[in-house]
């Protein structure tokens, strides 16, 4: 019998902010440039080696990781707001998706 694990990660609403769905995708162009930067130096495909432990290396590829899956959560929140999407609905079909394709049981 296949047991699935699951782990949730609960990314806030960000307060103050008014970002637009072009905004929020620039938004996140950097902080996936910023995330494909910290893996470039670590395997030095830009020339350079990353002078740091394995284990610093992975906290800050997981740093900017998580700055590009809230700057997405941020975009799925513009875009419940504008337009008026359930999101929870959305991630659900999203899941189903993904069972069909076979990458959940």
């Amino acid at each position: 019998m296949l047991t699935l694990e699951t782990k949730t990660v609960s990314l806030p609403r960000l307060n103050g902010l008014s970002p637009t769905l072009e905004s929020t995708m620039l938004k996140i162009m950097e902080e996936v440039g910023e995330l494909a930067q910290v893996i470039g130096k670590f395997r030095g495909l830009s020339g350079e080696r990353a002078v740091l432990e394995e284990a610093q290396i992975a906290r800050a590829i997981v740093s900017e990781l998580l700055d590009v899956a809230q700057t997405a959560t941020s975009m799925m929140f513009v875009i419940e707001d504008m337009y008026g999407i359930d999101m929870e609905d959305e991630v659900y079909k999203h899941v189903d998706k993904l069972r069909r394709k076979g990458y959940l049981a």
